[in-house]
């Protein structure tokens, strides 16, 4: 009896829990909404990455209010947000900061560390992938591990710590395309649209007046990271869990697949599961329930795959894409 008593008090404390942080959360969809136009899907996944602790890749043409996004998000989860410009003559110092040497009045020398850009609890890498692959690898380490190491000695990161970065799909001269080690580092892959003719309708008055709404802080560090703790409380039901291992699993070359595992070069690793596992709870969240559902494994599937999978260049010289062959998979579970 007493084992059940203490299992009801933690079920009631994850409740209490839930219901206030859904209420802060609906505070910064709000927030979100009176500066960021249109762009709801993208809103919401970029939430659910940061509630699951994770990084996002944001990939969208020139324009498209990415930049202005990771901004707003900033501001109204009250994080210390830094933005980095990648260029191909950035050096993994320019972010990681460096040792300087420094001369006391009495003449004694000794090196100070200087911190750069990514001692930030939200940090825009703008760009990414016209960064050189020794200055992606070394954000790569940060975004793993959560501290750096400048000459041998190491440096914790503040907490939270999330990355959210930017690439233009268009512009391929003169870029490095990210290898697929770091692309796993992402938890998601968000496509950035252009927005329906009413949201643009609006953009284009409230972004050309005399007076523009600015972001306002719905939420504090402290409140994320305890939302991020109770995002790892939340019950996830034995159907969400099979229907999970089934979509990833399918997405690998082999016989689980079927014959669409025969299109499947290479697909996702056990992170991704591990992202699902998150993610949906992350989403469940937002929508201010207590459990995830199929339906979230389902609407979550493409941002979390996409980037971790590739078709073999037969099924490529078809036609077929990664987003079908995603879809092919998710019918099944569906």
């Amino acid at each position: 009896m007493a084992g059940n008593e203490s299992v009801e008090k933690l079920e009631d404390v994850i409740v209490r829990s839930a219901e206030q942080i859904s209420g802060n959360i609906r505070a910064v969809k709000e927030a979100i909404s009176a500066v960021i136009f249109g762009q709801e899907r993208v809103v919401e996944n970029a939430l659910v990455t940061i509630l699951s602790g994770g990084h996002a890749l944001l990939i969208g043409v020139p324009g498209l209010a990415k930049t202005k996004l990771v901004e707003t998000l900033g501001v109204t989860l009250g994080l210390d947000a830094k933005r980095v410009q990648f260029t191909p003559d950035l050096m993994p110092s320019d972010i990681l900061g460096a040792e300087v040497l420094d001369e006391s009045a009495a003449g004694k020398r000794s090196f100070r560390f200087i911190a750069g850009p990514v001692f930030a609890q939200l940090l825009m890498a703008d760009e990414i992938n016209r960064a050189s692959p020794r200055t992606q690898s070394a954000l790569l380490q940060a975004m793993q591990e959560q501290h750096i190491t400048v000459a041998g000695a190491r440096h914790d990161l503040p907490k939270p710590f999330h990355v959210l970065a930017t690439q233009n799909p268009l512009e391929q001269e003169g870029t490095y395309p990210l290898p697929e080690a770091q692309l796993d580092r992402f938890l998601m892959e968000i496509d950035v649209e252009y927005p329906n003719r009413d949201a643009e309708r609006r953009i284009l008055f409230e972004t050309t007046g005399a007076e523009q709404t600015a972001a306002k802080s719905a939420m504090t560090a402290d409140t994320l990271i305890t939302a991020q703790r109770l995002v790892r409380r939340l019950p996830v039901g034995d159907s969400v869990v099979e229907a999970i291992l089934s979509l990833v699993r399918s997405a690998r070359p082999g016989d689980e697949g079927g014959a669409t595992g025969k299109l499947i070069a290479w697909g996702p690793g056990p992170r991704a599961s591990q992202s699902f596992m998150l993610a949906v709870r992350a989403r469940a969240l937002l929508d201010g329930r207590l459990a995830p559902s199929i339906d979230d494994v389902i609407d979550l599937a493409e941002p979390i795959l996409k980037h971790r999978m590739a078709l073999t260049f037969a099924a490529r010289a078809e036609g077929e894409t990664v987003s079908n062959v995603i879809a092919q998979l998710k019918a099944r579970i569906g």
